[in-house]
């Protein structure tokens, strides 16, 4: 039977595919940027707001922890309402909330209550990707096409750490986040009035959308959400503790932001090229593995080398390898579940990759204890890479490696 995962989409919609996917890559990008606004100002903030340490981070770890919470909501929605909904509505939703960060009236709490705002935007937004990239590309293409859609998400990471400071340096505070909040609005403008779904897609019934349980219940879904956990799991405690895993070997906070800045340009350009080569090659599993090795490799000197050019090439290639690993998951996940759950599946992949960031976030400071390094957080996070390599060996291989016939 004829399914939107095996009909090759028309050429007359192979212009529109690439609009649609660009403007996702800006309100992902944009999801992530407003998220990590506030990321290099906590010190601000507590010195503007008179807070402490810990109610300034409330600013950025209110994102996944909500993520936890309406994940699943957000991929169930997708699968009844479609992709163009929800991402509008997680669009909106940063949009509004984003203006009510310009005039806070010296109020902490304002802050507080947008960017918990901006953070239930967020899953709306992102969830959408699987549910896209089936409606609009092959599955010859699927997985560069998700690897570019992360490549959004990446760059905004990038925008939202680099840009701000100078940006209120420039303009102001109110300033600087009066610009953030017109390009929320220019974004969820030209997705709601540009972006349509393919005209050319078969839908899919309502009927045949799988239960949550079902998919809960599958062992290859189940095999993907793990892995999804301690990956995710890694690169958020990883990163979030980063300048303290450095600093004893001589990096200061300036030089663990180029670093850090460094893993994510590897990831925006590892996020185009390994998903590229998976799908030239018919595979994802090895793909899969081969980038948990390489990154396994290029970990450990990030974390123990004294020498600068090295850590350097070292977090590159920890961004190249590692980061692609996630557009992999969603394409394999979105396989296994069938067009009819693939927002289902993506929210709990999400759900499941995010409960893994605070989980191994907060780990790291249990496992540190009073100790005056992060060395026994950093064996922790080598632990967490090699479980997900053993299991990344188990899971299902998704990618046909012959297309179908033009029978089946």
């Amino acid at each position: 039977m004829a399914s939107l995962m095996s009909d090759p989409v028309p050429q007359s919609a192979g212009v529109m595919r690439w609009v649609v996917l660009g403007l996702f890559m800006l309100v992902a990008g944009l999801s992530q940027a407003l998220w990590l606004n506030y990321a290099p100002l906590i010190t601000t903030v507590q010195a503007k707001y008179g807070v402490s340490e810990a109610s300034a981070s409330l600013l950025v770890l209110v994102f996944p922890l909500i993520y936890v919470l309406l994940s699943v909501h957000a991929g169930r929605l997708t699968d009844t309402r479609g992709y163009r909904f929800t991402v509008g509505l997680g669009a909106w939703l940063m949009a509004v909330f984003a203006c009510l960060r310009i005039s806070d009236g010296g109020h902490f709490w304002v802050v507080l209550v947008a960017q918990t705002g901006i953070a239930v935007g967020q899953p709306y937004a992102v969830n959408g990707i699987s549910k896209l990239v089936g409606d609009w590309f092959t599955p010859e293409h699927s997985a560069i096409a998700t690897g570019l859609g992360t490549m959004g998400m990446f760059i905004g990471m990038a925008v939202g750490m680099a840009a701000t400071p100078p940006a209120i340096e420039a303009l102001g505070y109110a300033g600087a986040m009066a610009v953030f909040a017109g390009v929320s609005i220019a974004i969820a403008l030209a997705w709601v009035l540009v972006v349509k779904n393919n005209p050319h897609a078969v839908p899919v019934a309502a009927s045949q959308t799988p239960t949550l349980r079902s998919l809960m219940a599958n062992p290859r879904l189940q095999l993907l959400f793990v892995v999804a956990f301690l990956g995710l799991g890694f690169f958020n405690g990883f990163t979030t503790w980063l300048e303290p895993i450095l600093a004893p070997n001589g990096f200061d906070a300036v030089k663990a932001g180029v670093i850090g800045g460094v893993l994510i340009v590897g990831g925006i350009i590892g996020a185009v090229v390994i998903p590229a080569l998976s799908d030239w090659a018919h595979r994802r599993k090895p793909f899969l593995i081969g980038s948990v090795v390489l990154a396994l490799f290029a970990l450990v000197p990030v974390c123990t080398s004294r020498d600068e050019t090295v850590v350097l090439a070292s977090s590159f290639a920890l961004g190249f390898f590692f980061l692609p690993a996630f557009a992999l998951l969603l394409d394999m996940c979105a396989s296994v579940a069938g067009e009819a759950a693939a927002g289902g599946a993506t929210g709990l992949l999400m759900l499941f990759g995010n409960g893994g960031g605070v989980v191994v976030i907060v780990a790291m400071v249990v496992v540190k204890g009073d100790a005056a390094t992060f060395e026994r957080g950093v064996y922790l996070l080598y632990g967490v890479v090699v479980l997900a390599l053993a299991l990344a060996f188990a899971v299902p291989e998704t990618k046909q490696v012959t297309p179908p016939s033009p029978a089946a």
